[in-house]
């Protein structure tokens, strides 16, 4: 699965909005829309963030997968 797809799933699982997804992890909006549409990766730091939030809400996601692309 391509990080776009991936940063989509975790965010619709989670009910919100790519507004509201951003606020969550610390992001603008705009950033969290470069990612689904495949413009933008998140660096290692932001990265980690996302991986924490799935944590805290038992949403699957595998931070290592996306780090060897």
């Amino acid at each position: 699965m391509r990080f776009s797809e991936d940063i989509k799933r975790i965010r619709r699982k989670a009910f919100l909005t790519q507004e509201d997804f951003a606020k969550e992890i610390g992001v603008s909006f705009a950033t969290v829309n470069r990612w689904e549409t495949g413009k933008a990766k998140p660096n290692l730091k932001t990265m980690k963030l996302i991986d924490a939030y799935c944590k805290r809400n038992s949403i699957d996601f595998d931070i290592s997968e996306e780090i060897a692309d």
